[in-house]
């Protein structure tokens, strides 16, 4: 069953459900309330009939007084009880001669209730009196109650057609309500489907101008959807860089795989050349490789846990392992006073790898650190004397598979560079609260600058 149609049952039986339990109190209620007031009117008619027989002595009298106080549609009788409870005076009004052959019966208590003759309803009232001259009596009143029962039957008849009316309304209001309820839902599926089939990104139209939940559920889809399209659209062009990328060395190591299997036995002064350079396209695949694992890493944007740290100790062995690994002159200058920052230590060493590696592959002279702190950030500036980097590239070397001139990697480093180096530092600093800064001049160098959050207390 759809989700409209369940709407609409639901809504459609609990509420139909609620008024017709409604009506029927309201009904039950009024029809009790009435004939009790009824019942107590004619208690109180038969108690002042009895009142004024009781006091009268004359048997003329007696039904002259039954003759005042008989009910426009009923009757009165006076029933003695020495008589074995037969009536004696009676008086009915003359619609109602019929109950003057109602069997009578003396009753010591007194019975006010509502009873059934033939199809119609009665109210009854039988009180005993001793009369003035001793004889003990029932003053008996029957009256109908048809003009009472006219307004139930009114009543009931009122109740149901409002009932079928407003179910009938609730019916059609509930069928709309889930139209209007499945209307952004149903858009947003076959928008789905649409995408599904065609491969394209589609946005739903929004032209409602209030801001309820299915208004925010469609502009929250919209934004999903533009979020996916924006990640596909990356994804196709990592896929692309990286297949491109990958192709070059991959190109190289079977070219030289191939000059071995023809003339590596015959010419051994190849042998060296071509194994050094499969070589060094293995290891430049391997850290392209590393490095596409680390940006694909799920999680890459999450913040990772912080602490204040003090920098020199963790630059000193970055540097030291740069050193005995690369036998380059790497030199720290850092201020008298001890510089701390409130970062992850883990992550910040690998920031530390990756702008000491750059340095590294477009310089071949040395290399320096600094470690100051200003007022705002605790800064480390790492300084190369290189190849530098035209002020119009700066903007773009974050950029993913982006190099400034491919030969800057194949003639200063055999390694090379891989353009993925400063986009996955960029990744790295946000997620530790940090900033890189690149400034550089052309034949002179660049200075990489970094600036970490200084620790909460301070």
């Amino acid at each position: 069953m759809k989700l409209s149609s369940k709407i609409h049952l639901y809504s459609s039986v609990l509420f139909a459900s609620l008024l017709l339990a409604a009506n029927i109190t309201v009904y039950f209620v009024f029809y009790s309330l009435t004939i009790e007031q009824e019942l107590h009117a004619l208690a109180a008619e038969t108690e002042q009939a009895a009142e004024a027989i009781r006091a009268s002595n004359n048997p003329l009298a007696t039904e002259e007084l039954l003759r005042a106080y008989v009910p426009v549609s009923g009757m009165i009788r006076l029933t003695q009880e020495k008589a074995g409870g037969r009536a004696g005076l009676l008086v009915t009004t003359s619609s109602e001669t019929a109950l003057s052959e109602q069997p009578s019966a003396y009753s010591p208590q007194r019975i006010v209730e509502k009873v059934q003759i033939g199809q119609r309803d009665y109210g009854y009232a039988s009180i005993p009196i001793i009369a003035a001259d001793g004889a003990v009596a029932n003053v008996q009143i029957t009256k109908s109650m048809d003009e009472l029962t006219s307004l139930l039957a009114m009543l009931r008849l009122v109740l149901i057609v409002v009932s079928i009316a407003v179910i009938i309304i609730v019916l059609l209001s509930s069928g709309l309500l889930g139209r209007l309820i499945m209307r952004p839902i149903g858009a947003m599926t076959r928008t789905m489907k649409e995408i599904a089939r065609s491969g394209k990104f589609v946005r739903l139209e929004q032209h409602a101008k209030s801001k309820d939940e299915l208004v925010q559920m469609g502009e929250t889809f919209n934004e999903m959807i533009g979020l996916l399209e924006n990640s596909f659209h990356k994804q196709e062009q990592f896929v692309s860089n990286a297949s491109h990328e990958l192709k070059t060395p991959l190109t190289i190591i079977e070219s030289y795989a191939r000059l071995l299997q023809r003339r590596g036995l015959e010419r051994p002064e190849l042998f060296e050349e071509s194994v050094e350079a499969i070589r060094s396209e293995a290891v430049r695949m391997k850290g392209m490789t590393e490095q596409l694992l680390l940006l694909a890493t799920p999680n890459r944007h999450q913040e990772h846990e912080r602490n204040v740290i003090e920098l020199q100790p963790e630059v000193e062995q970055a540097a030291a392992g740069f050193r005995r690994a690369y036998k380059r002159d790497i030199y720290v200058q850092a201020s008298a006073e001890p510089v701390h920052a409130y970062t992850n230590a883990d992550q910040l060493k690998q920031l530390l790898f990756i702008l000491l590696d750059n340095a590294r592959k477009y310089s071949q002279d040395r290399i320096d650190i600094e470690l100051e702190r200003d007022s705002h950030h605790s800064l480390i500036r790492i300084k190369d004397r290189g190849i530098g980097i035209p002020a119009a590239e700066l903007p773009h070397v974050f950029e993913r598979f982006y190099r400034v001139d491919p030969s800057r990697s194949r003639d200063q480093d055999s390694e090379g560079g891989t353009g993925l180096g400063l986009s996955l530092a960029q990744e790295i600093s946000r997620a530790i609260g940090a900033e890189i800064v690149l400034t550089s001049e052309e034949g002179k160098g660049t200075t990489a600058t970094l600036l970490l959050p200084l620790p909460q207390q301070e």
